[in-house]
């Protein structure tokens, strides 16, 4: 478990990071901080969302609660995309049924 754990006081030393930043991200429910034996750690699986979050803060001036915001808008969009992609494979499945099977509809040829 403890690699899976990066202390925060390290990465933003290293990262050049204002701890204030990732507490306002924590704090915003953006990201998660967990506490072992005092020391503060972040989760690697959520670096590329804090890099994501660090150059719209650092690089776009955006703050806080723009970020959420853009984050909402993202996972919303992610979401959207993903029932686009369920409803495509749908219709594609209902469209060859149909064309293998004969059309009940059809008129019948008269006599």
């Amino acid at each position: 478990m403890e690699t899976d754990l990066i202390i925060i006081s390290e990465y933003c030393e290293k990262s050049h990071t204002d701890p204030t930043f990732i507490a306002s991200l924590e704090e915003g429910g953006l990201i998660e901080i967990r506490q072992v034996n005092g020391e503060r750690y972040l989760l690697t699986s959520q670096l590329r969302e804090l890099e994501k979050y660090s150059h719209l803060y650092y690089d776009l001036s955006i703050n806080i609660e723009g970020i959420d915001a853009i984050h909402h808008i993202l996972e919303r969009m992610e979401n959207l995309q993903q029932e686009i992609r369920y409803l495509r494979r749908q219709l594609r499945y209902f469209h060859h049924r149909n064309d293998i099977e004969p059309e009940k509809n059809a008129e019948k040829p008269t006599r």
